[in-house]
């Protein structure tokens, strides 16, 4: 089969805005803990929200929309913000009874030098268990898996775009599922600051171990590690280091790329393609296009 015949990923059943911001629905908040160990920079939480009495269900790869109290300067309620769902579809519990969220909270200067903080990702962060939440969707049919078990799944992520991806592994090497028994390659391209921001650490290192035949797992961590000539280790940097192995497996056509995390982070991975294909004769742009005609180059970047 040829990479333009490779058939899009196909699900019978996608759950789509089951819940919209004019009658979203309202869980609760089951726990909200840190995923920053001692040392990193700001605020990062895995929160995790009752979904019970409601319809609200949902598949990895996907987001959902959180609708915060109160009104803006304007006295209009706030906009949704959407966010990629880090749980699996039976959630943390096994139990299909929560979704779970990995948020960053949102901190930056103004012009003036005042500090603004996010709306959304502040009150999430901040929410407590029995909180209550309004949230829509579930959306996003870009960032689904393929329902074939034997395929291999490429993701490259940067900060909480780790999100799909923790969705992903714990589907893969976590749960128990009867019709979903993975048998492809995984391999996870994560890009933090430092180690101590690593999201998941304990869990993806477990697992690495635990599937070594099947999982691979490279971080790049951009203010402890060096590229060989002195620079910046970036995400980017990291896949460098296997250019040929991972454009072997690229051009195969079980195989399919995951991109999330911060819009930045498109033009380095971008940069590395180009040259990396070049080496082959190839035109990366237009083989790009190919791929994701062929419904295997997902890109979800915000």
């Amino acid at each position: 089969m040829t990479q333009t015949e490779t058939p899009k990923t196909e699900k019978k059943d996608i759950p789509v805005n089951i819940y919209r911001p004019a009658n979203p629905f309202v869980g609760k908040c089951v726990s909200n803990e840190p995923l920053l160990k001692e040392g990193a920079i700001g605020i990062t939480q895995h929160v995790k929200f009752d979904i019970t009495g409601g319809d609200l269900r949902y598949l990895e790869g996907q987001s959902i929309g959180i609708l915060p109290p109160g009104t803006d300067k304007n006295g209009k309620p706030h906009k949704l913000r959407l966010y990629s769902i880090a749980s699996t579809r039976l959630g943390d519990d096994l139990d299909s009874k929560t979704v779970s969220l990995s948020v960053r909270k949102l901190e930056y200067k103004n012009e003036a030098g005042e500090l603004v903080e996010g709306v959304c990702s502040s009150f999430i962060t901040n929410i407590k268990p029995g909180d209550e939440v309004k949230i829509t969707g579930p959306v996003g049919k870009e960032m689904l898996l393929p329902e074939d078990t034997d395929a291999n799944i490429i993701m490259i992520a940067t900060g909480t775009g780790i999100a799909p991806f923790r969705a992903f592994l714990w589907r893969m090497f976590k749960e128990s599922h009867p019709e979903y028994q993975f048998k492809g390659l995984a391999w996870l391209f994560f890009g933090v600051t430092t180690e101590s921001a690593v999201l998941y650490k304990s869990d993806l290192d477990w697992m690495s171990y635990k599937n070594k035949q099947n999982f691979r797992c490279d971080y790049a961590l951009s203010r402890e590690q060096k590229t060989a000539d002195g620079k910046k280790m970036y995400v980017q940097n990291r896949m460098a280091e296997y250019a040929d192995e991972l454009w072997a497996l690229i051009q195969k056509p079980n195989t399919h790329t995951y991109i999330c995390g911060l819009k930045g982070m498109e033009n380095g991975i971008d940069d590395f393609m180009i040259e990396t294909a070049a080496k082959s004769g190839i035109e990366w742009k237009a083989y790009e296009k190919e791929m994701k005609k062929a419904g295997r180059w997902h890109v979800e970047t915000y």
